[in-house]
């Protein structure tokens, strides 16, 4: 998620590709073509469902042959459309009233307004097998309980990505921007998306990452306008480059993202502050104008075979809530990327990214615009 910037990211993708292909792993999915003959919707034999199934989701965020081998399973034609962002698909899906998109890929607080609106269709257990290869924490993250509307793809954290040979101990605060040692003053990034700018303020300070209480959010603005002082910028894409480069020393990422850096660095590491972070994730949701609702509950069920699971954990280098698929991962790649092997019971510690409204919304823009602009 996040993380916003990372799907368009191509060469991101690559760099992880070419170093999973280094430690045996598979690299960009091309385990999830051997499924040939997995079982599709419902746990049945391999089936002709025919018709066409339209998917939105980030690029470069499915192994390439994820699409090919689900075709080949189920006679679907399948076509997809990239989003840059969630307000990207959101734009569109608005636009159209609801419909245009078959199933669609969003972050988990995107989810609640598709259900407020209508245009979310439930989740029907009985044409998805391989949900029970889900691990029971992923139907705790409160933007939809149950996963009545929606199912997880991928899910991870936010913490400082940061340089051992640069940093001369282990930063352990959110507070490391706003008070830092010497070391770092000037080399450090923030993430600039709406809503993980202020997250190391509220977290500092001990509040919610979901606040919209307004006397709350002018306090992590104004923290969050004195810690800019010690910035490098806010940097969404190019942050852990500037890590391998020496420019920055210790960054603001999502998880995956560090791992990025971790492939081309062994002095990176990634931790998560004492005071915790947020557990953000991305899912699919099937939109309730679909036409063919059967071949999107039938993708959903391919996702989840395991071995797709694990080629898409391969390829994004972030952890997916499939416990089968994380069970798979080869060892090497757990032990150079150890974020990686953050279980879901700690990650649950984390506390879950929800949807605000459109009042909270606009006051995190005004105050996110505040502190960019001052």
């Amino acid at each position: 998620m996040r993380r916003q910037g990372f799907h368009g990211f191509v060469a991101a993708a690559t760099t992880a590709a070419l170093m999973l292909a280094a430690c045996g792993g598979s690299g960009g999915g091309s385990e999830g073509s051997e499924d040939s003959t997995q079982t599709t919707s419902g746990g049945s034999e391999d089936q002709e469902l025919g018709g066409k199934l339209v998917i939105s989701n980030w690029d470069a965020y499915m192994p390439k042959n994820l699409i090919p081998s689900f075709e080949k399973k189920t006679g679907v034609d399948v076509e997809v459309a990239v989003h840059t962002t969630n307000e990207d698909i959101m734009g569109k899906i608005q636009a159209q009233s609801g419909s245009g998109f078959d199933l669609v890929f969003v972050s988990g607080q995107f989810v609640e307004p598709l259900v407020q609106q209508g245009w979310a269709a439930e989740v029907d257990p009985s044409q998805i097998a391989n949900l029970e290869n889900l691990y029971p924490e992923a139907s705790e993250l409160g933007y939809d309980p149950g996963n009545s509307h929606s199912v997880p793809y991928t899910w991870g954290t936010t913490g400082l990505c940061y340089r051992t040979d640069l940093v001369n101990a282990e930063p352990t605060s959110w507070d490391v921007f706003h008070d830092p040692p010497a070391e770092l003053d000037g080399k450090m990034t923030m993430l600039g998306t709406d809503r993980w700018l202020l997250q190391p303020a509220l977290l500092a300070e001990g509040a919610s990452i979901n606040s919209t209480d307004p006397q709350i959010i002018e306090e992590a603005a104004s923290w969050t306008v004195e810690a800019k002082q010690n910035l490098l910028g806010f940097d969404d894409t190019t942050f852990y480059s500037k890590l391998v480069s020496g420019e920055a020393s210790l960054v603001q990422a999502w998880d995956g993202w560090c791992n990025y850096g971790i492939a081309e660095d062994k002095n990176i590491e990634f931790v998560i502050p004492q005071e915790g972070s947020d557990v953000w994730t991305d899912t699919m949701v099937i939109l309730e104008s679909s036409q063919n609702k059967a071949a999107a509950h039938a993708f959903i069920d391919h996702v989840l075979e395991p071995k797709n699971g694990k080629a898409v954990a391969e390829l994004v280098l972030y952890k997916v809530p499939n416990q089968p698929a994380m069970e798979k991962l080869d060892g090497k790649l757990v032990e150079q990327y150890p974020n990686l092997g953050i279980e879901p019971a700690e990650l649950l510690q984390q506390e879950p990214v929800k949807e605000i409204g459109g009042d909270g919304l606009q006051l995190w823009s005004d105050a996110v615009a505040q502190v960019k602009g001052g």
